[in-house]
């Protein structure tokens, strides 16, 4: 253990030993994730990409599988599984929110309408 004449630092929170701490150019994690490796998103849609084939009105077609789960997701929608239209409100829910963000909300009332105006016209620099 060094003396306290050879500690001519303070070692503490988010101040390590000089002997512990990593040397200039040396990775804290040396291996890492591996160069290629693929996140979860990128294999979901790899997988949902893959052709697969269907067979409709008697004649054979390829569809991806994200196309073949959404038609049978609508198919037993329609035949009143409700779990099935749950499923599907909620993506059509979903589809909706990303598509519009900034769409105005129709449960605001007159006096929301009213507060929403004043505020735009703060930022615009006008008085109200």
């Amino acid at each position: 253990m060094p003396t306290d004449d050879e500690r001519d630092y303070e070692v503490g929170y988010g101040k390590p030993p000089r002997h512990t701490r990593f040397e200039p150019g040396r990775s804290g994690n040396p291996r890492g994730r591996p160069p290629g490796a693929k996140n979860m998103k990128t294999l979901l849609s790899k997988a949902l990409n893959e052709l697969v084939i269907v067979t409709e009105d008697g004649g054979r077609r390829k569809v991806s599988k994200r196309e073949a789960i959404v038609t049978q997701l609508v198919n037993r929608s329609a035949k009143a599984d409700y779990k099935a239209i749950q499923i599907l409100l909620g993506m059509l829910r979903d589809i909706k929110s990303d598509t519009d963000p900034h769409s105005s909300d129709p449960t605001f009332t007159e006096a929301d309408q009213q507060i929403i105006q004043r505020i735009q016209a703060r930022f615009r620099g006008e008085k109200g």
